[in-house]
């Protein structure tokens, strides 16, 4: 699948491991980046939710058509399928919805 992101922030906290460690620390920037890649490797996030790949799960209530991959807890990578094509993500946030 094919990766996009809502900010360059947020996809500067993806792709520069560096910039990742320096905002959340060097073991969540393993997870993201083992994240992205596990993203990156399926087919379709149908995919992801069959073999419960980093407990990827759809989202509910005022969530939902938003799906999340879990982090270095209680963190979650929420992402959503586009719409200009089926194989293609849009990382939404890292964050701590609980």
């Amino acid at each position: 699948m094919q990766i996009k992101f809502r900010t360059k922030k947020l996809e500067k906290i993806c792709s520069e491991y560096a910039y990742s460690v320096k905002t959340y620390g060097p073991e969540m920037a393993v997870k993201i980046n083992m994240r992205l890649d596990q993203i990156s490797a399926a087919d379709s996030v149908e995919m992801l939710i069959a073999g419960r790949i980093g407990r990827c799960h759809p989202l509910t209530g005022n969530l939902q058509k938003i799906y999340a991959m879990d982090l270095v807890h209680p963190y979650r990578l929420e992402f959503e399928k586009t719409a200009d094509s089926i194989c293609t993500v849009r990382i939404i946030t890292i964050e701590d919805y609980h």
